[in-house]
């Protein structure tokens, strides 16, 4: 079997903080937006009888105080999911009401290693605090971590990353593993679980997300890695992502690949199944090959992404 660990990074949006939206209007629009953020998901997957992860950014309550995140912490442990660790240090910063004018850095790759694991430690403190149970599996904001960042995981005792990304890969993804690394690898004293790729043309490489490939190449993707015995399928999502940008509306292309995939993976349970970190069996050190290109396959994508991006998005 091939485990799959299907990942929610759940975060309130810099844009809309940005834009100058009151608290109650930020959270609705990153994590409830138009009807298909995370409470629409968590019915989805209970549906199908699904497991996944929701990787939370608990920072902005150094901002907005931590009844927010308690509130997503508590729906996603409700409804039988996992919370693991999230990170976008820019909140760090920040001051409410000002439209974004101060901030931290954003990428945590540009802090020492000292200063990560102390942003780390913050952050998984005001988790445990909104009630999420000790995490084990983090996942950096925008993929920023490089080895520095792993080696702070592993003094706090986190078992797994899963920051690695070949298709940001140097920058800010900068593990230092290759691009093309799908496979869960022993690196730098934890478990570094790389996000899933796909070749979609000779040399490019894309991630498994939800927003990034069309319903048929996610599809494919998992049909190779059963096929050859892939160690994990790891997929990424957003609480904001079915929807569109402004948060005001769904995004039909993206919901309907997010319920074809829950669909799909509900069928195949027998040999993808759904996991969680904390109770995930993987092996080790596979050399794993991403899908290779199709031009049909991405052809079809371009055109799902014309009508998401020239209709979706501009809609009201």
């Amino acid at each position: 079997m091939t485990p799959v660990l299907l990942t929610v990074d759940t975060e309130l949006a810099w844009r809309h903080h940005a834009a100058g939206l009151d608290p109650a209007a930020l959270f609705d629009r990153s994590i409830e937006p138009a009807g298909v953020g995370i409470a629409y998901q968590l019915a989805v997957l209970a549906r199908h009888r699904l497991k996944a992860c929701f990787f939370v950014d608990p920072l902005p309550a150094l901002l907005f105080g931590p009844a927010p995140m308690q509130r997503v912490v508590e729906a996603i442990l409700a409804a039988g999911q996992e919370v693991q660790l999230h990170l976008h240090p820019n909140w760090t910063g920040a001051t409410a009401g000002d439209r974004g004018a101060s901030h931290g850095r954003f990428e945590l790759i540009d802090f020492s290693q000292n200063e990560q694991r102390d942003l780390i430690a913050r952050a998984r403190d005001l988790l445990v605090a909104a009630g999420a149970p000790l995490p084990v599996a983090f996942r950096a904001g925008s993929y920023s971590a490089n080895d520095a960042t792993l080696r702070a995981l592993a003094a706090l005792g986190f078992r797994y990353d899963s920051s690695h990304n070949g298709a940001e890969h140097p920058w800010p993804s900068a593990i230092g593993l290759p691009a093309t690394q799908i496979a869960p690898v022993r690196h730098e004293g934890l478990i570094e679980v790389p996000v899933t790729l796909i070749h979609d043309r000779p040399g490019r490489a894309r991630n498994f997300q939800i927003c990034a490939l069309s319903g048929g190449e996610m599809a494919a993707a998992l049909d190779h890695a059963a096929a050859q015995g892939h160690a994990a399928v790891t997929i990424v999502s957003h609480s904001f992502e079915l929807a569109n940008r402004a948060g005001t509306r769904r995004n039909n292309v993206h919901v309907r690949r997010f319920e074809a995939l829950c669909a799909l993976l509900a069928t195949r349970r027998a040999v993808l199944p759904t996991a969680h970190f904390a109770d995930v069996d993987l092996a080790l050190d596979q050399v794993d090959v991403p899908l290779a290109p199709s031009a049909l396959r991405t052809g079809w994508r371009y055109a799902e992404q014309a009508w998401s991006n020239l209709i979706e998005e501009r809609a009201r």
